[in-house]
């Protein structure tokens, strides 16, 4: 069993109930995150499951140049720093440059890792060294057993809050396969392990330079994620994911999000016994 992590006071792994990090895949403008974040939060505290808001100030490694990327970082950590302080939950964000590190952990409960720069040693190392838990999602180019390098170069600076977040593999062009055993075998590391199950059901680069994805399979993934035993589910929502401005063929609707939920619960109680 892994040692759990503590985000904000919300322990991820060991024998601690399933946590749900959840939230629009960018800040699209204020009054859009907010209304999420309330959204969210009715439904966490409804159905009794700790909630990590998520959400990006800067989309750095979209597709195409006019791809939208978010309002920047200044603009979007002082509105995530204003959903912590208004909802009282904490919030995680992507990190994509070593210049960024200081001022994200300043607002953000937990500093994530993208998955094209989980390699990147020395954003890792200045990530880690920021002393907030760190999540690092597994790029889609690296098979489970060799995060251990990737965990131990984040734990050299003596941090040794470290989550895994699998997001699905590269199969064949424009698609992603997520390996269930991915799970178990991440979790041979030691640190807590999360499922993001809407990344993995994107279909890269597959709608004309932005992504696609496959959004009809969440619930399917998630619930067999959860009874394999993950620590954790990853998902970005949204309330209209057809007009939504990034990710939105992989998002999940929010109002199918309480069964959802209810079900994972059930499947977690089941296993954590």
């Amino acid at each position: 069993m892994n040692n759990p992590v503590v985000v904000g006071g919300i322990k991820i792994g060991g024998s601690n109930p399933l946590v749900l990090i959840a939230g629009p895949c960018v800040i699209e403008n204020e009054r859009h995150c907010f209304s999420m974040a309330e959204k969210l939060c009715r439904i966490s505290n409804d159905l009794g499951i700790k909630l990590i808001f998520k959400s990006s100030y800067d989309k750095a490694n979209r597709m195409k140049l006019e791809s939208f990327r978010g309002p920047g970082l200044k603009k979007g950590l002082k509105i995530l720093g204003k959903i912590r302080k208004e909802f009282d939950i904490p919030v995680v964000t992507d990190v994509h440059r070593e210049s960024d590190v200081g001022a994200v952990a300043e607002i953000a409960d937990m500093l994530q890792i993208p998955a094209f720069l989980c390699r990147q040693t020395d954003l890792l190392v200045k990530s880690a060294r920021a002393k907030k838990p760190l999540n690092i999602k597994k790029g889609q180019f690296i098979a489970p057993w060799d995060m251990k390098y990737i965990v131990e170069k984040a734990e050299s600076s003596g941090n040794k809050n470290v989550i895994l977040t699998e997001r699905g593999y590269s199969f064949g062009y424009n698609n992603l396969v997520c390996d269930i055993r991915s799970l178990c075998l991440l979790s041979l590391t030691g640190v807590p392990v999360v499922l993001d199950v809407t990344h993995s059901l994107q279909l890269p680069g597959g709608c004309s330079g932005s992504s696609g994805g496959q959004s009809e399979f969440i619930a399917p993934l998630a619930r067999a994620g959860v009874a394999v035993g993950c620590d954790g589910i990853f998902m970005e929502v949204h309330d209209n994911p057809a007009r939504a401005l990034c990710d939105g063929p992989n998002m999940l609707n929010i109002k199918y999000l309480p069964d959802l939920i209810k079900t994972l619960k059930d499947i977690d109680r089941i296993i954590k016994k």
